[in-house]
């Protein structure tokens, strides 16, 4: 057998392989059941494709046979962000006294200490003088509640959501507007005396509110 021929008998048997595979059993001359359907006629029983799924017909998304849809209270729960102009703050109030004592209670004072400013683990307190923002200067500064945190409000979101550490989100809502507000005034943001609530969450004015701006860069060669 020539050169000519061995090739174009290779290039027949590889063109069969790929028409026999498209076959399905139903596809026979003989007309079994799936080939006596109509042309362009959907499936209506679900299919397996042999991962534990199961895809309805038309379908955008495989249904997978486990769980349950989550409902309205469970969504709420989790649902608890503040934006910096407040919204989402719960009602309720606390003093910065009862904040002193949820420091201890909570042990907030094991972290950070009696004040904020003694650690071991982050500090909470300290200004720097004139309420300057030398960060990008001088790196061995630390950040803190008083010199770097910009919303009162976030202060609040963070340590409902995240705090205590060994037991986050354990708070009622009254013990973290009292220990928020001890913290504001650990960084002489809110007198000893102080009633904290939304409103004053809200317009407690953070040392650094102005030193930060909305990220409006739209990429290619602007540089801020």
């Amino acid at each position: 057998m020539s050169r000519a021929n061995g090739v174009s008998r290779w290039l027949a048997m590889a063109a069969l392989v790929p028409a026999l595979a498209a076959c399905g059993p139903g596809d026979s001359a003989g007309g079994a059941e799936a080939g006596n359907a109509a042309p362009g006629a959907a499936a209506v029983a679900p299919s397996d494709p042999g991962n534990g799924t199961t895809q309805r017909a038309g379908a955008a998304e495989p249904v997978y046979g486990f769980g349950t849809p989550a409902t309205a209270s469970q969504i709420a729960a989790w649902d608890i962000d503040i934006g910096p102009d407040g919204a989402g703050l719960p009602p309720g109030q606390g003093t910065v006294a009862e904040g002193l004592e949820v420091w201890e209670r909570h042990r907030c004072v094991l972290c950070h200490g009696p004040t904020g400013r003694e650690g071991p683990n982050d500090l909470l307190t300290g200004r720097i003088p004139g309420d300057e923002f030398p960060f990008a200067n001088d790196r061995s500064l630390r950040s803190t509640v008083g010199n770097y945190w910009p919303y009162a409000t976030t202060l609040f979101d963070y340590t409902r959501r995240a705090m205590p550490f060994d037991l986050p989100g354990t708070m009622t809502d009254e013990e973290v507007y009292a220990v928020v507000g001890a913290m504001l005034y650990f960084n002489d943001l809110l007198p000893a005396d102080a009633v904290v609530d939304s409103a004053v969450v809200v317009d407690t004015r953070m040392p650094a509110r102005d030193r930060f701006v909305p990220d409006n860069r739209t990429g290619g060669p602007t540089i801020r």
